[in-house]
Formats: structure tokens, C-alpha cells, sequence
């Protein structure tokens, strides 16, 4: 699942005022492979319309458009899938409604939770938070030894999220990670498509 390697986690807040659909396509030009729509504090008209502005722009870059936990969103916008959390419905229910077709992804910081989103029809892992990190306050740590050993106990893609830094990046390449979750690392900066430019020769 090659469109992992860069995956790019939405936060409007964080752009702090800058036009959320310009910055978004600078970072699919910049080598974004995945988009995942994760807005906390959208109602859901908002959402869906940025929905589906970005479902257009994935498409025009090739990119995979994951939706945070809202399924219905998921369809009507046609997503490529959905990322659901420990707390969110279930892998198995979400695939009852997706169908086959679409991509499933399931937050995971045990080896237990991990073993079990797989056994459901997981298509692939989110696990964090790697390092401390400002978009998730509350966010339990994962730590190497613990990443580690989720990836030896499944078959299916992992991506790590959290705290993720280009510096940091290096230190999680011996761990066969398929893709690296990023949000404020990318989306605080100036020039978010140079950033992603980097981003991307970094993770190839």
C-alpha cells in the first residue's frame, strides 16, 4: 500500500486563517500519497462540503481520501475509506456498510488491539501517538519496543502517527513502517509544499 508512505492528517486550525483547500493541494503537489479528512470542530454540513472539495482534489493527485470516523461522509462523498478509532464502530460494522471496495483503517496502540483490527478486516493500522503531541493532548504514548512488536504481530500495513518529525523519521525507518502520519509537522509551516517535498524523499 504504497499510497501510506505520506499521509496527511487535516487540522484547519492549525493554518490558522490560510486557505484550507490551497494548502491542502500544495501539499498533494509537494508528494502527500493520503489524505485523511479529521476535523474536530466541524458540524457536519462543514464537513461534508469539505468532504467533498477534497475528494475532487485526491482524485486530480492521485492520492488516497481517508474520512475520520463518519462513515455516511465516507459515502457520500465517495472516499476511497474510512479510519475509525477504539472508541468509534468497529472495523467488522464498518465493513458491513462499506462494503468490499473501500480501505479501512483502525487506531491501535497494543498488540491485543492490533491482532483484533486485523482479525475484523483492517486494511491497515494507525498506531500512536509515537511521541508527544500538541493536536492530541491526552494522546498515551507507544513506545519503540511496543511498535515494534505490532508490526511483527500483523500482516497488514502499519503507519506510525504522532509527534512525527523529519528527524524522527529516521529514528523509525528500522521498524518497516509502511507509512508516517503527519499533521502539525507539516501544516505549521510557511511553505507547506517544500515541506512535503522533503517529506517525501524522506519516507521513499
Amino acid at each position: 500500500m504504497d499510497k501510506l508512505r505520506l499521509y496527511l492528517v487535516t487540522d484547519s486550525e492549525i493554518l490558522k486563517g490560510r486557505d484550507f483547500y490551497a494548502e491542502i493541494e500544495n501539499a498533494l503537489r509537494g508528494g502527500v500519497t493520503a489524505v485523511q479528512l479529521r476535523e474536530k470542530n466541524c458540524d457536519g454540513k462543514e464537513f461534508l462540503e469539505k468532504a467533498i472539495k477534497l475528494r475532487e482534489l485526491t482524485r486530480k493527485y492521485g492520492a488516497w481520501f481517508i474520512i475520520n470516523d463518519r462513515i455516511d461522509i465516507a459515502l457520500l462523498c465517495d472516499a476511497d475509506g474510512v479510519h475509525v478509532g477504539q472508541s468509534d464502530i468497529p472495523a467488522i460494522e464498518a465493513r458491513k456498510i462499506l462494503g468490499n471496495n473501500r480501505i479501512i483503517g483502525v487506531s491501535a496502540r497494543t498488540i491485543e488491539e492490533a491482532k483484533e483490527a486485523e482479525l475484523q478486516g483492517a486494511d491497515y493500522l494507525g498506531v500512536g501517538a509515537i511521541f508527544p503531541t500538541s493536536t492530541k493532548s491526552d494522546a498515551k504514548i507507544v513506545t519503540m519496543e511496543q511498535l515494534r512488536a505490532i508490526r511483527e504481530s500483523v500482516s497488514i500495513p502499519v503507519i506510525a502517527i504522532g509527534g512525527l518529525t523529519l528527524g524522527r523519521v529516521r529514528l523509525l525507518k528500522q521498524y518497516n513502517i509502511d507509512g508516517y502520519a503527519v499533521i502539525s509537522a507539516i501544516l505549521k509551516k510557511d511553505d507547506i509544499y517544500e515541506e512535503c517535498v522533503k517529506w517525501s524523499n524522506m519516507v521513499r
